[in-house]
């Protein structure tokens, strides 16, 4: 018996015959092997055209998508439960000091062009001369396989006592086989990720599923469980500059010295100190030469970061990777500098740091996410199609425009989010296109036409009802035969598709009535069917922005500015009126837009004064690009892709469809590690505005990614109502949280620096915006001259308006006539 993990992030279990082969048939354990042997072969292309950068992207993905594997411990029987010093029970968690061991011992030969011919050229050289006992089987080998990066072989075989611990095998099968072992792999704890049937060389299944060497496992286990020499701790040493202790240094300064000035005296507690170990690996990269190798082995001997990995075997290469992964400026970072300086470290770089923030404000890479969009084609259905021939740069807006109307035919399902993980999440869009005049909007306008056929459809019976009925009232004026018949009785349909000219009243009443009794697979077996009323969405699409913001003012738009803002999170609203066809009472906000406009409109539509309603964080603001003063092609007749609309159609009436929850969480903590990071630095930094625009953020990285995923997997969902999320499906979640985060860095970063700048001197906020630009043209020191200069007034007006800022802590008096803004 051995052990395994569904994925790199779970438990241990033990496994035996029938879930070994049921984890290497599974057809998500060759999609994902195929994924990253292919994005190998994509590295080593790059490699050889010498694109080092995209090489180590792709290498990167691969490593990822390797961790989504199940992945087995052959040499450990089971882990046990243990407690960490806090007292909180943990496991079976992979760790080395809670390993049971059963005598099996791992050999990995990495670096291998073609593992087959080694195979090959071992069962020749060890092939016994009657040619009746197999040379595995003399050797004390149980299983051989191609690892999963396909240049790699795994070997497991019996460990002999009299050769010593795990390495010391190792090391002897491998001088016998005529190979280099891979030394890292002399921790007890080790994973081996899974191969597919294809890749197993040989097994012996009498043997491999219950081998167990107790006598192995009683002299050696205390050794790894006692935490012996044995384990590795640390992977890479220390580069010396000099000094005693092997220590780092930058410049003439040791790092340990650096980090206990960063760090100013406090140790983060249980529960920060990941977050502030990915922060600390971002800000060492600007003192460690940008080499992960060198981050790591210094982060390694940080003392928290020593605690988590003795506590419960944290991963700090994948803190490493991750912090890796974050932009590096030219400048040094704030924090890091003034540590450096407090440290005595000279010739300091600028302090000036150029964030994230400050270069997204200048450009988004719409190429860049249009080209990885583009590689994403060949995956999820329909993608391709929506975004037809616009060039790569409109993809984004594509692809957020059809996921939005796919999610609004998908109205009738649920998911669970991590805020409140205890209340249903609907699939919620509040979309808005911006480009220029004759910049490609009208893409737009043909995804409406083609994915809410479903809606509009179901929609024209309650509109042809209620046109008759008005046609009949009206005959009821002008005709006294019309006068004798039977009282009318006034259509309710149910109707959800809004145009911008709706009259409040009309909303509302369709919004209350859009009630459905749905039907949902449970995957109960006994009960696999379960009924309950839900609301459903309704629909607005409006490819002039400004048609609702010009009607703010007045006519049929008043109030649903409002509903614009709660229908992100699905929030109460309601109505008292005299009027008796208007409904009262509250009634809870289920309504998905999508406008397309100009610049000019969303400065209209989101404003400095209007920026603190949480609006613009609620959008998902979309550019497309510029025309770059190119006409289109002269064509006498356009041939229209009827195929593909014919496919955007059948998905739009497919998802029409689906019923029930989602099971999303994968994506939903993949969301929350991606915002958690991202609030790690902002925290670091005090950046207050960075925190604002990251919080809403990843409600967008599912609802955009999860129509998409859903028709990928569409077959498993229609027999099985699960979604087997994998690698592929999390990249385009992670596409879709970068496009909305520098989305709104780059049209609302600046309004929430003022937003949390104005609130700084809100005191002052009540003489009247007049006073606070005034207050503004002041510099940092200044004496009354200078302030009746500013201000315009009175000495006496000046001095009285100095007394009152003093008193509301805004200045401070120096000396005499002189003052200081706090």
């Amino acid at each position: 018996m051995f052990s395994y993990q569904q994925n790199f992030f779970t438990l241990t279990k033990e496994v035996d015959r029938e879930q070994f082969w049921a984890l290497v048939d599974a057809p998500y354990t060759k999609e994902l092997i195929d994924g990253v042997r292919r994005l190998k072969a994509e590295a080593a292309e790059c490699l050889l055209q010498g694109d080092e950068a995209k090489a180590k992207e792709l290498e990167r993905n691969a490593a990822l998508m390797k961790k989504r594997l199940p992945a087995f411990v052959f040499q450990a029987k089971c882990f046990d439960v243990t407690t960490s010093k806090s007292g909180k029970t943990q496991g079976p968690i992979r760790k080395q000091c809670a390993v049971r061991l059963n005598g099996l011992c791992v050999l990995d030969v990495d670096h291998v062009d073609n593992p087959r011919e080694v195979f090959r050229m071992w069962s020749e050289q060890f092939t016994q001369p009657d040619g009746n006992r197999p040379w595995e089987e003399t050797l004390g080998v149980l299983l051989v396989y191609v690892t999963p990066s396909g240049h790699g072989l795994k070997v497991v075989f019996k460990a002999d006592a009299e050769k010593g611990n795990l390495i010391d095998n190792m090391n002897a099968m491998a001088k016998v086989l005529g190979v280099e072992a891979d030394q890292s792999c002399k921790d007890a704890s080790r994973l081996s990720f899974i191969c597919t049937r294809d890749d197993i060389l040989y097994i012996n299944e009498n043997e491999l599923f219950t081998y167990e060497d107790k006598a192995f496992a009683e002299k050696y286990e205390p050794f790894y469980r006692n935490e012996s020499p044995t384990k590795d701790k640390v992977i890479t040493p220390l580069p010396t500059g000099g000094g005693a202790g092997g220590e780092a240094f930058y410049h003439d300064i040791p790092i340990p010295k650096i980090i206990d000035c960063w760090l100013d005296g406090k140790q983060p507690l249980p529960g920060d100190r990941h977050r502030m170990s990915l922060v600390l690996a971002t800000e060492l990269r600007y003192i460690c030469d940008n080499d992960p190798r060198l981050v790591e082995a210094v982060l390694r001997e940080v003392p928290f970061v020593k605690a988590i990995v003795e506590e419960r075997n944290e991963d700090v290469a994948q803190t490493v990777k991750s912090a890796m992964d974050y932009k590096f400026y030219r400048t040094m970072p704030k924090r890091m500098a003034a540590a450096l300086k407090k440290a005595g470290a000279e010739a300091l770089p600028s302090s000036g740091e150029e964030n994230e923030r400050e270069a997204t404000r200048k450009d988004l890479p719409l190429a860049d996410w249009g080209r990885r969009i583009g590689e994403l084609f060949e995956s999820f259905p329909c993608m391709s199609e929506a975004c037809g021939d616009m060039p790569p740069e409109g993809y984004p807006a594509a692809l957020f425009v059809s996921a939005a109307f796919f999610g609004t035919l998908m109205t009738r399902t649920w998911y669970y989010f991590y805020h409140r993980p205890e209340e249903e999440r609907r699939l919620n869009y509040s979309i808005l296109i911006i480009g220029d005049p004759a910049s490609g909007k009208s893409f737009a306008t043909r995804l409406y036409k083609l994915l809410a056929a479903p809606i509009r459809t179901a929609d024209q019976v309650g509109i042809d009802a209620i046109n008759r009925y008005k046609r009949e009232v009206k005959e009821r004026t002008t005709s006294s035969k019309a006068q004798k018949g039977e009282a009318l009785k006034k259509p309710q349909p149910v109707l959800r598709d809004h145009p911008s000219r709706t009259a409040n009243g009309v909303f509302i009443a369709d919004m209350v009535n859009a009630v459905e009794e749905v039907q949902y697979p449970t995957g109960d077996k006994e009960n696999p069917t379960a009924t309950k009323k839900m609301h459903l969405h309704l629909l607005t699409f409006d490819s002039e922005l400004d048609n609702s913001t010009a009607m703010q003012k007045g006519g049929s738009w008043i109030d649903k500015q409002t509903m614009e803002l709660k229908a992100f999170h699905n929030e109460e609203d309601g109505q008292c009126y005299a009027n008796v066809d208007s409904v009262t009472g509250t009634f809870h906000v289920y309504w998905n837009y999508i406008y397309t406009g100009t610049p000019l409109s969303l400065n209209r539509k989101v404003t400095k004064q209007n920026f603190g309603s949480g609006l613009a964080t609620r959008l998902a603001v979309i550019p497309l690009p510029p025309s770059g003063f190119k006409m289109m092609e002269l064509k006498k007749a356009s041939q229209r892709d009827f195929e593909a609309e014919a496919m955007l159609k059948q998905w739009a009436f497919n998802l029409d469809t689906v019923k029930g929850e989602l099971p999303l969480w994968p994506l939903v903590e993949e969301c929350w590690q991606w915002a958690s990071e991202r609030m790690a630095i902002a925290e670091v930094n005090d950046d207050k505005a960075d925190e604002m625009l990251i919080k809403r953020v990843p409600y967008y990285g599912i609802a955009i990614s999860a129509p998409y995923i859903l028709m990928r997997h569409w077959q498993e969902w229609k027999e099985k109502a699960t979604l087997t999320i994998d690698e592929t499906d999390l990249k385009l979640c992670r596409l879709v949280l970068e496009i909305q985060y520098q989305a709104q860095i780059f049209y609302f970063s600046d309004y929430a620096e003022s937003y949390f700048e104005d609130m700084q001197i809100a005191p002052a906020r009540k003489h009247g915006s007049a006073f606070v630009a005034k207050f503004s043209m002041l510099p940092q020191e200044f004496d009354t001259e200078k302030a009746i200069e500013v201000f315009a007034l009175s000495r006496r007006s000046v001095q009285a308006i100095l007394s009152r800022m003093t008193k509301e802590g805004l200045i401070t008096r120096t000396y005499k006539n002189r003052y200081k803004k706090k």
